[in-house]
């Protein structure tokens, strides 16, 4: 019974012998190159950065605009109804365009301005309408340029004063 447990403590050494071979004989692993932790590093730091930023966007914000001076609410002006006649080059068919619009400016100080200067407002905004085609109002995109447009010439008619926007109340194209 003896020489049992000394078989089975040989057969341990031979175990021990053969992984000790094969990991002597096996590469040892290296550390990864050096161009490897360097980029894991810079990509570490863009990301602490943008999360830094991030930070500093969204919540630093609200403590500045809680402690500003407060905003003053915008000022509308009324313009007159306008209808005119499309340019419709080549159709027998007249087609008409009606627009209600509201100036909005940055200070109520401006109104009496503004209402001075009315009938220069209304001229642009006859002579600029009158040239435009159905087509040129078709669709959002065609009504975003037209209120750009409209704006554009509302300031050149009331300069050096500005307003903000060109708003509309109504919009009927027959």
């Amino acid at each position: 019974m003896a020489s049992k447990p000394k078989k089975a403590e040989k057969a341990d050494d031979d175990a021990d012998a053969d992984v000790d071979a094969e990991q002597s004989s096996a590469p040892k692993r290296k550390l990864p190159p050096l161009k490897v932790i360097i980029m894991a590093a810079a990509g570490l730091v863009v990301l602490a950065g943008g999360g830094t930023g991030a930070y500093f966007m969204f919540a630093g914000g609200e403590h500045q605009s809680a402690s500003g001076a407060p905003t003053k609410p915008p000022a509308f002006v009324d313009v007159p109804e306008v209808l005119v006649n499309l340019s419709t080059v080549g159709t027998d068919r007249t087609q008409y365009l009606k627009v209600k619009i509201v100036l909005e400016i940055p200070d109520a100080a401006l109104t009496p301005q503004i209402e001075s200067t009315m009938p220069r407002v209304m001229d642009t905004f006859q002579t600029y309408l009158r040239e435009l085609r159905p087509t040129d109002l078709d669709g959002s995109a065609g009504l975003y340029r037209l209120k750009e447009e409209l704006t554009r010439r509302v300031n050149a008619a009331i300069a050096p004063s500005r307003i903000t926007a060109v708003l509309f109340k109504e919009i009927v194209v027959q």
